[in-house]
């Protein structure tokens, strides 16, 4: 064995951080706690008798072809009917301005290969997506935080980054933001706050990256038109995922931006995997072909709705005063921010000793700040499940607080 591993390992290497909800999902693997720790979909949402039926009529049709390597832009019919999806609701796109990612997360991934160099300031939420910071960490992200309101990330604040920036002669490869039921806060922003965000962008010539996985997960509320569409000019750069509205385990994913962009992506997309798996894009190509895609959501929201409304009567129920959190109109997440002078990694100890687990807010801010903060996962326990698992968190608390 080769004496010092460290000493050859690259720069990006050393970058890497383990994901702190992975490190944490493998304290709760005893069967006792109840974790609203990931952010995992609903089992019982898995359409598996449709995928039985799908799977074997392609595989019948078309098995060598299913099964063969594909074009690494992704499977054309899946494609076009993204692109055409996309079109319904008013995006300006044509089949070259998309290509297919294994998740989301790869997306991510190859935004940060192909504009991220070592020290290039990215501006993102306080809190925002760890999986996203994780990514342009990795190439050696500058993070530059910027604080939330009850709409998201402030403008006003964003102008003052982006002044900053300007003045010391720099500029930020692009803002990231997650403006629909965001994660970890819940947040929807409001079309009037993502245009204000877009004439900042255009002022400041930078890029913006919109990360789009929860979107069609509404409860209630209207539903608010995406950044890409609100600018239309190939400014934004737009993800998405079918692992939160379909199947995880599919781990397909989308990028839509200018053919510039999604060139350059191709590329990147490459030397990581050549492409992603053909029989998975075929599957969900004839997953929403069939219809089975939106009759599915509809019962995917129902679902969640009823999941989230149940958790927020628990919190109701169970939480001391002083204890605050949001209640989003969709997605699959919650945040709670405990007092000021309390901290959550020391409750989080308490609460494992409890048998429930949750994820640290700090985690999900660039700074370390939101040391007194917590992310909720609503969609994954049963209702049952949640209600304790409340009464144990809640529990935990009061003994934090001293209150019998």
């Amino acid at each position: 064995m080769i004496t010092d591993l460290e000493q050859i390992f690259s720069a990006c290497a050393k970058n890497m951080k383990r994901s702190a909800i992975r490190e944490i999902l493998k304290l709760t693997q005893r069967p006792e706690v109840i974790s609203f720790g990931g952010g995992l979909p609903a089992p019982e949402s898995f359409p598996i008798e449709q995928l039985k039926e799908i799977t074997t009529e392609i595989l019948d049709t078309d098995g060598p072809g299913s099964l063969q390597y594909g074009a690494t832009e992704g499977v054309p019919e899946l494609r076009n009917i993204l692109v055409e999806r996309y079109k319904k609701e008013g995006l300006k796109l044509e089949l070259d301005n998309l290509v297919i990612t294994t998740s989301s997360q790869q997306a991510l991934d190859l935004l940060g290969k192909i504009f991220i160099n070592q020290g290039d300031k990215i501006i993102c939420g306080l809190p925002s997506y760890l999986g996203g910071l994780g990514a342009f960490n990795t190439y050696g992200a500058n993070l530059q935080g910027i604080k939330f309101d009850e709409h998201g990330m402030r403008a006003d604040k964003l102008e003052e980054k982006l002044e900053e920036l300007k003045a010391n002669g720099e500029k930020p490869k692009f803002i990231y933001i997650i403006p629909d039921f965001q994660n970890p806060a819940g947040i929807t922003m409001p079309e009037s706050r993502r245009l204000e965000i877009i004439a900042l962008a255009k002022k400041y010539d930078v890029l913006i990256v919109e990360d789009s996985p929860y979107r069609e997960i509404r409860f209630e509320g209207e539903p608010q038109r995406t950044i890409y569409e609100l600018d239309n000019s190939g400014q934004v750069i737009l993800l998405g995922t079918f692992s939160k509205i379909f199947a995880p385990g599919f781990r397909v994913g989308w990028v839509v931006a200018h053919e510039q962009i999604i060139d350059k992506i191709v590329v990147a997309k490459q030397s990581a995997d050549l492409c992603t798996p053909t029989l998975n894009q075929k599957i969900a190509f004839k997953y929403m072909d069939k219809g089975y895609f939106d009759e599915n959501l509809k019962g995917i929201i129902r679902q969640y709705h009823e999941k989230r409304d149940n958790m927020l009567k628990a919190f109701k129920e169970y939480m001391p005063e002083g204890v605050k959190w949001t209640e989003p109109e969709g997605g699959l997440f919650l945040f709670l921010t405990l007092p000021e002078y309390m901290d959550a990694e020391v409750l989080f100890k308490k609460a494992i000793e409890n048998d429930v687990a949750f994820v640290l807010g700090s985690v999900f801010h660039c700074d370390g700040s939101g040391k007194n903060t917590m992310r909720i996962n609503f969609s994954y326990t049963s209702k049952e499940k949640t209600t304790e698992g409340v009464k144990r968190l809640a529990k935990a608390i009061k003994e934090e607080m001293n209150i019998a």
